[in-house]
């Protein structure tokens, strides 16, 4: 499989630390039980420890679909193909419009995608690799010739799960599941892969679903799917609860046995691109492994992008002129669920 072009397109509202800061204060101080400031200090300290700066998020003039199309038409330019010749399109992530239909049919329609057959995949920030472990396997099979992958990454809209809701801090202690939240930023990216038998592809992938409390946005009537457990919606129904220290600590073992299974010899490997969560934490592992001078990090220009991060991680490495055809690349990853993987291949 042979990525022939990927493109992200970034919203323009830029906000520092300092601006997510001044936001929790805002909405925060009608109800917060205790003494603010101290508060908003660790959350400051944290910020900076795991190396955030800066995010950006759409607009009022700006919408996702506005970032998709753009993402897009960069993206069908650089491969050089029309639109007649994507067969798929896969819209994947967590940022969507719409739970019935499959989003990509809205997506496609709105590109102009006539002939191309549409579905989605949801897995968490997973998402997007685990679409391209999907589609590869689909493009080896001889039904399709080119797929088109996108996504949304766009939550931070006002009365969304993260936005003022998980801004309204109660107390110190729902920092604990809501500090993940002050790391988002938001962007679209667009991805075109074709069929191409002497570009090889290695995936691993391992499940951890005893740890599926950890990170969730749970919907209504959510109780009667799950095993109850007091984790999920402590920041209600609809919004987004995210246990981030735990998170990272169930991804360091996990990440660095995973990333070991790759066939392909590290001193072949260009760049890894990690998922923006934290630069500090996925240093950690890269430390570990001895590859820390092989990460490319977005987190601290860009935040965490969810399941556009890595994407857009390897958009900007090309742009950046850090990597260039013929190069071996690696993705690394721990998402919600809990999922881990590791990947490889030559783009």
């Amino acid at each position: 499989m042979k990525i022939e072009a990927i493109k992200a397109a970034l919203p323009t509202k830029k906000l520092t630390n300092d601006d997510i800061l001044a936001l929790i204060e805002e909405y925060s101080t009608p109800i917060f039980a205790g003494d603010l400031k101290t508060a908003l200090s660790k959350i400051n300290y944290f910020l900076r420890y795991s190396g955030s700066d800066i995010r950006y998020w759409l607009d009022k003039d700006e919408k996702p679909i506005d970032l998709v199309t753009r993402a897009f038409q960069e993206a069908i330019t650089e491969a050089n193909c029309d639109k007649d010749d994507i067969d798929l399109l896969v819209y994947t992530g967590i940022g969507r419009g719409f739970i019935e239909p499959a989003a990509g049919y809205h997506v496609a329609a709105s590109l102009g995608l006539q002939h191309a057959e549409c579905f989605d995949i949801l897995d968490a920030c997973m998402s997007w690799t685990r679409t391209l472990n999907i589609v590869h396997a689909l493009l080896q099979s001889g039904r399709y010739k080119r797929a088109l992958i996108v996504n949304a990454e766009c939550n931070m809209h006002f009365g969304g799960p993260v936005f003022p809701s998980v801004f309204q801090l109660p107390n110190i202690e729902a920092m604990e599941w809501s500090f993940p939240a002050y790391t988002l930023g938001e962007a679209a990216t667009a991805t075109i892969v074709s069929y191409d038998p002497d570009r090889e592809w290695e995936f691993h992938f391992k499940s951890r679903p005893d740890l599926a409390d950890l990170c969730n946005v749970p919907l209504d009537g959510y109780e009667g799917y799950c095993t109850p457990s007091e984790r999920i919606g402590l920041n209600g129904v609809n919004k987004f609860t995210s246990f981030g220290v735990e998170l990272h600590a169930n991804s360091y073992q996990e990440s660095i046995k995973i990333f070991k299974l790759l066939k392909a010899p590290t001193d072949e490997i260009r760049a890894i691109f990690p998922h923006a969560s934290s630069k500090r934490e996925w240093d950690k592992v890269a430390e570990a492994l001895g590859v820390k001078h092989l990460m490319w990090h977005i987190y601290p220009n860009y935040g965490n992008l969810v399941s556009a991060s890595i994407p857009t991680g390897i958009a900007s490495a090309i742009a950046a002129g850090k990597i260039q055809r013929g190069d071996r690349i690696a993705g690394l990853l721990g998402s919600a669920g809990m999922s881990f993987a590791a990947y490889s291949f030559i783009y």
